[in-house]
């Protein structure tokens, strides 16, 4: 018994690292398949207006696509933020910001933004197809993709974390000015 206890006991630190690199590693790209420093890949969204955008159209203005959906309560936590913080200072200078709603119906999306009580962009995204061009299908919303000017990623969040949040805003502040 006790030469089973110190082997558990001796093995554990090894066990430990296993899991944690590994953990790590997911923590590393929280689900994206993308990093800071590529180039936002190509595509076309069609907003809640009907207007259809390509990514290419908004070169020369700062983006952020926000990955959300209507079912999820972090989006939710933190729309207002997007809302007040970075959509009404900015809106008027070189920058959008652009929901992109998870694989959900037109008229949901409607309801979730007329809900959420936001006035920035949305779009539609069927089948996630665009969400699957920055993350893993599977990896979950509440995500936003700072763009600059020339196309690159140079930002990347997962859920609502005020830090995480701040450093955001600071990003597109810098690349504003």
């Amino acid at each position: 018994m006790k030469k089973s206890i110190l082997i558990l006991f001796l093995s554990l630190p090894i066990l430990s690292t296993l899991t944690s690199c590994g953990q790590r590693e997911e923590d590393k790209d929280r689900g994206y398949i993308v990093k800071t420093g590529d180039m936002a890949p190509g595509f076309t969204m069609q907003l809640t207006t009907g207007e259809s955008v390509t990514l290419k159209d908004l070169r020369g203005k700062i983006v952020v696509l926000q990955f959300t959906a209507s079912w999820c309560s972090v989006c939710r936590k933190e729309m207002p933020h997007l809302e007040e913080e970075v959509w009404l200072p900015n809106k008027d200078k070189d920058f959008i910001l652009i929901g992109v709603d998870y694989d959900e119906p037109l008229e949901k999306v409607k309801g979730f933004v007329n809900d959420m009580k936001i006035t920035y962009p949305m779009a539609l995204d069927p089948e996630a197809k665009i969400f699957s061009l920055f993350a893993h299908k599977k990896s979950g919303v509440t995500r936003n993709v700072v763009i600059d000017r020339e196309g690159k990623i140079v930002f990347l969040t997962r859920l609502y974390d005020t830090e995480e949040f701040e450093a955001m805003k600071e990003k597109i502040e810098e690349l504003l000015n």
